[in-house]
């Protein structure tokens, strides 16, 4: 991982646990495989188990030709598409990640984007500051609040899932659009299976979950965005090459459509972008995932996994090589 990654993640108590259950080097970070490191070549000649993280290099065939002995990788992270290649399928080599650990806090940023968004806190907020007096709320927003309020949820993935079980105690429709999801899997999750045009065209609420797939490229164009009700908001804490933003540029500033966006392409958008400054607009630069405190949380999933594997037992956040292009 990086060292930065490192410095994150990795405090005192979770290399305390490390060293509880393998013969560990908490002084040896590697940062590239090839790297001309007497020390660093001798770890990974014997390294058993990989503890990666952000930062992470690829596991090609050269790098693993470093690593006979290397039976299993344990990824302190979401996504392993950055560094897990099919050479390490090859080998035989297991692999876990912290993902479903990471799913939680961007679900709880979800939820609470959507309940704001039914309550329209952003355009009452402009409106009490703007007048500095007592708003007439009967007047002003006749329609807000979240009783009986339509969401639709984009992907039943980690993230999905989390974000339809921390929704059910709230008094909502649930409307989800996941190609791999069936009518029993959405009775399961308390949603209503049903396909992208009919969620977009229901929805008060679209929040989006599904992974960074060529097929899901724009996946809300101009014309699904069109299909929103007036009034919607479309939250993103997916990537943002799921949503057209020059599309979306066009429906915001228009005032007819609402967004929270904690990704956007390009991740870091232009200085003159108007999203930066649109009333109805919520831009966070990519918070919704684990930070500060919630990272150590990742550390303590990976550490959990590698004490499974210490003691002959299966992970319980095993990564199937035959699903991973499904997930992002």
């Amino acid at each position: 991982m990086s060292g930065e990654t490192r410095d994150a993640i990795l405090r005192p108590t979770a290399l305390e646990r490390l060293a509880r259950v393998a013969d560990v080097q908490p002084a040896l970070l590697v940062t590239d495989f090839g790297a001309d490191d007497p020390a660093q070549r001798a770890a990974l000649r014997d390294a058993e188990a990989l503890f990666t993280g952000w930062g992470c290099p690829p596991l090609d065939a050269s790098a693993l030709s470093a690593m006979p002995r290397l039976r299993t990788v344990v990824h302190a992270a979401g996504s392993v598409k950055h560094h897990i290649t099919q050479d390490v399928w090859d080998r035989g080599i297991t692999v876990s990640t912290a993902a479903t650990a990471n799913a939680l806090p961007v679900a709880e940023y979800t939820v609470a984007a959507i309940l704001f968004a039914n309550k329209n806190v952003l355009e009452s907020a402009r409106v009490y500051r703007e007048s500095r007096s007592r708003v007439n709320l009967l007047t002003a927003f006749p329609a807000i609040g979240n009783y009986r309020r339509t969401v639709g949820i984009v992907g039943a993935s980690r993230i999905g899932r989390r974000v339809a079980e921390l929704l059910r105690p709230f008094d909502l429709r649930l409307l989800a659009h996941d190609p791999y999801l069936d009518e029993e899997g959405a009775r399961a999750l308390g949603v209503e299976r049903t396909d992208l045009d009919t969620l977009a065209r229901e929805s008060d609420v679209v929040t989006i979950h599904a992974p960074e797939l060529p097929q899901t490229r724009n996946l809300f164009d101009a014309g699904r965005l069109a299909l929103m009700r007036d009034g919607a908001t479309l939250v993103n804490t997916a990537r943002g090459s799921l949503v057209d933003t020059d599309a979306l540029v066009k429906e915001l500033v228009t005032g007819r459509l609402n967004a929270v966006l904690d990704h956007t392409e390009p991740e870091v958008l232009p200085a003159d972008s108007p999203l930066y400054d649109l009333p109805n607009v919520l831009l966070t630069p990519h918070i919704a995932g684990s930070q500060g405190g919630e990272l150590h949380r990742l550390a303590d999933a990976a550490v959990d996994e590698l004490e499974r594997y210490a003691h002959g037992l299966p992970f319980a956040h095993a990564v199937d090589p035959t699903t991973l292009h499904q997930q992002a």
